[in-house]
């Protein structure tokens, strides 16, 4: 009696998208994700902040620089 199977949870996980919906599952998904990863920002110490947005304009400024081509097959 105090152990779930996965049946159980199967149930409870049916349940729950009945009553919200997945649309609003997955809101709550996307806001609990932003929180943890505002809460790990927020841990960082300036340094390492000031160290990845360097990164991160470092490699924005390469991407503006790449060329797309298209490859032609030459044999045909």
């Amino acid at each position: 009696m105090g152990s779930f199977s996965i049946w159980h949870w199967l149930i409870v996980l049916v349940i729950v998208m009945l009553v919200f919906g997945t649309k609003k599952l997955r809101n709550i998904g996307t806001d609990l994700g932003g929180a943890v990863k505002g809460f790990k920002d927020g841990m960082k110490t300036p340094e390492e902040a000031e160290e990845k947005k360097e990164q991160i304009q470092s490699a924005a400024a390469s991407t503006e620089k790449t060329v797309d081509v298209q490859a032609k097959d030459l044999n045909k």
